[in-house]
């Protein structure tokens, strides 16, 4: 995500500082530490992956110009099945990556089955990570140590259609119900238009309604979790999200399955007057239809002049343990996640930097920033950092709650009640961090 032209002269001078170039500290994986061959990275796909693939390669060739004899082969995954191949690859070595981005709500899980590698001796001197930003940093620690570096940092706010709210003399959403009276309304004047796109499988767009409604998915118990997600302030959150779900804004025929990316894609499409959206988001919209003709405010709360608690998302790049190159996995971590390609990275695709100067830095370029850093200023929030949350991530409890919900296969009392049954069962198997 740089700023300026990259010049691969600088850029190799600039790894060796960031010590992309220092000796080995660390013993390599179960196949040794070898200098030579190819590297295997897997990145997440994104909606709009072309601009990220761009900057990707400019920094891996840089990585392989002042790595002779090293090769960086870089495969896109997709975010909805990472869960299934990247454990896959946990117990396959001769096939996994050497260097692997996973969100940063998959860390304690991926560090209780040990597939990560412990990289706090490798990033102990490693200039750039002076101004990561603590939130970030505490995404890759566990028990005290450092697990990978963070990628960037990610904040979801409510995208909306400035041509379609002047047409139709509105105003943005000051508080949750208005938002739904808005989304009804746009939906009743321009019935082609979702007034506002939900998925059915969009997670991180339903905990925000939880949370300002005074819940919470699980609370701290001793040692372990406990779900509340059938708590009554939860519950109320739960219903106030699902309640979208119909033939007056967002049809659950269509929308009990869309994802994340998949409400993204409908509002970039211009199928939508309204989305809960990352800033990671922000080139999708720009490279769509809606091009000049969106706005983004943070989503509101139950109260006007409240922010919704937004979740505190964000990606990582890790080494797996199975790693045979393992020194050159670490500096191709580096440059895959240091300022620089950060820099480049938000220019390209508006992913916030994890690093606190290169994040203020993006404040002052780009306007569009602004909505997300106030949300994370109101108070992100984030899921519990245990292993048991990837258990529940990986077997869809939340969304086949809300689905269950929003198809009227079980109303919102006894579907919140068999998720928290799955999230306790859970949260005994898989113990804490």
């Amino acid at each position: 995500m740089a700023w300026r032209t990259l010049v691969l002269v600088v850029v190799g001078a600039v790894l060796c500082a960031a010590g992309a170039c220092a000796p080995r500290t660390t013993a390599g994986g179960p196949g040794g530490d070898r200098a030579t061959g190819t590297l295997r990275v897997w990145l997440f796909r994104e909606v709009d992956n072309g601009p990220k693939a761009a900057v990707v390669d400019e920094a891996v060739a840089a990585f392989e110009k002042t790595h002779r004899g090293v090769r960086a082969e870089v495969t896109y995954i997709p975010v909805e099945t990472r869960a299934q191949r990247i454990k896959a690859a946990f117990n396959d070595p001769r096939s996994a990556p050497d260097v692997v981005e996973y969100g940063n709500t998959d860390t304690a899980g991926y560090v209780r089955d040990g597939g990560l590698a412990d990289l706090t001796a490798d990033l102990a001197a490693w200039d750039d990570a002076r101004a990561l930003d603590p939130a970030a940093k505490r995404s890759v620690t566990v028990d005290g140590k450092l697990y990978g570096a963070p990628l960037f940092v990610g904040v979801r706010a409510l995208y909306y259609r400035t041509d379609v709210f002047r047409s139709l003399g509105l105003r943005p959403p000051a508080t949750l119900d208005e938002l739904a009276a808005t989304a009804r309304r746009v939906h009743a004047a321009r019935p082609e238009l979702y007034g506002l796109a939900v998925g059915g499988a969009y997670t991180y767009a339903a905990l925000p309604f939880v949370w300002a409604h005074g819940g919470d998915v699980a609370k701290r118990k001793g040692r372990s979790y406990e779900a509340t997600v059938a708590d009554p302030a939860a519950r109320q959150g739960i219903a106030a999200y699902t309640s979208l779900f119909g033939d007056d804004n967002c049809p659950a025929s269509r929308c009990a399955r869309m994802t994340g990316n998949d409400t993204v894609q409908a509002f970039a499409s211009g199928k939508a007057a309204m989305a809960v959206a990352g800033d990671f988001s922000h080139q999708a919209m720009e490279n769509g239809k809606v091009k000049g003709a969106y706005a983004v405010v943070p989503l509101p709360g139950t109260q006007e002049g409240r922010i919704a608690p937004a979740f505190a998302g964000g990606n990582n790049l890790g080494v797996l343990r199975s790693s045979s190159h393992r020194t050159l996995a670490v500096d191709l971590l580096k440059t895959l996640a240091g300022k620089r390609t950060q820099a480049r990275l938000f220019d390209a695709m508006g992913f916030l930097p994890a690093f606190s100067d290169t994040r203020a830095e993006a404040a002052r370029k780009r306007p569009f920033v602004e909505p997300f850093v106030r949300t994370l200023a109101a108070g992100a929030r984030t899921v519990p950092v245990t292993p048991a949350w990837a258990a529940i991530d990986a077997g869809q409890v939340l969304p086949t709650l809300l689905q269950e919900v929003v198809s009227g296969r079980g109303d919102v009392d006894a579907a919140t009640a068999g998720a928290a049954r799955k999230m306790n069962d859970a949260f005994r198997k898989n113990g804490v961090r």
